[in-house]
């Protein structure tokens, strides 16, 4: 169990669990009308969504689930952690929940896992707020992963860094955020607390392994097919919040998603990082309030 109480403060939902196949796929459940869907990526977790939770539950019902092996949910060890059982999982969650018309916010690996489902769900997804993240491969511009997570993929530094040393999320609180005073002791804590030990990591190493920098891996003909797929999304209501301090996912993966959505409203924030909803929250939430009166359902 992830000890929570030092950041509980910042993290005031009730717990819920769905039982998938003897794991438990944990997510918060706040608020009610319309629906907000939040899917984090890695190493993060529900947890970076707090502040849009808080606000929007107030007049949405807001869901974020922690996508399994990461933050409250299960850390099963021999499990098979890959894009189509993520999509797989999020579709047991809004079926059990029986949601319909979504909205949803992606971050990060939440870009794919969403994507995936709105592929195969077309009709119950309407509205998308994507933030630093791909669900696609862009064959022209060949856009590819830093050689610092490159490194991360090798099989005995990728175990030692990631798993030994917690080095990914650790990271990541210094490289994808920039306002740092953000980054007081609790919130530090909130960020890495399900992530104290070699066991609870190997979900941080296994999206890393699963990154399809090349056909050989599990997730490359998933993004293949959603890539193909995007085109039926192209008249919906979106919204791109990009931080341009991201390492990572740079202005070259905005440019191949306003290709794909090309009628996007496009909002940037030249001081944000990856974590861009942790640098830039207070700007953002009334972006969306405006995006989502704009764009009722």
């Amino acid at each position: 169990m992830v000890n929570t109480e030092s950041f509980r403060h910042l993290y005031p939902f009730k717990s819920r669990f769905l039982n998938i196949e003897g794991y438990q796929y944990h997510y918060v459940d706040e608020g009610k009308g319309e629906v907000l869907l939040m899917l984090h990526g890695n190493p993060t977790w529900s947890f970076y969504w707090r502040n849009l939770i808080s606000h929007f539950s107030k007049k949405y019902r807001v869901i974020a689930p922690d996508h399994m092996g990461c933050g409250l949910s299960s850390k099963p060890q021999s499990y098979p952690y890959t894009l189509a059982t993520h999509i797989d999982n999020l579709t047991k969650l809004i079926e059990h929940l029986n949601l319909t018309h979504i909205t949803l916010f992606m971050h990060d690996w939440g870009g794919p896992i969403g994507m995936g489902y709105a592929v195969r769900h077309k009709i119950n997804v309407r509205r998308f707020v994507i933030f630093n993240s791909a669900a696609f491969l862009d064959f022209e511009r060949k856009l590819d992963m830093p050689f610092r997570i490159k490194l991360c993929t090798l099989p005995v530094f990728g175990e030692l860094a990631v798993r030994g040393l917690n080095s990914f999320a650790r990271g990541a609180l210094w490289t994808a955020v920039m306002h740092k005073e953000h980054l007081t002791s609790d919130v530090k804590q909130g960020y890495l607390a399900p992530y104290d030990s070699y066991k609870n990591r190997i979900a941080t190493l296994r999206f890393i392994q699963d990154i399809p920098w090349h056909p050989g891996i599990p997730s490359y003909t998933i993004l293949e097919h959603i890539t193909h797929e995007l085109k039926s999304f192209e008249n919906h209501p979106v919204t791109l919040i990009w931080g341009e301090k991201d390492f990572c996912f740079t202005h070259r993966f905005l440019m191949a998603w306003e290709d794909h959505f090309p009628y996007a409203s496009v909002k940037l924030i030249s001081d944000a990082g990856h974590y861009v909803v942790e640098d830039a929250y207070d700007r953002i939430i009334p972006w969306v309030e405006n995006f989502l009166a704009r764009n009722p359902l």
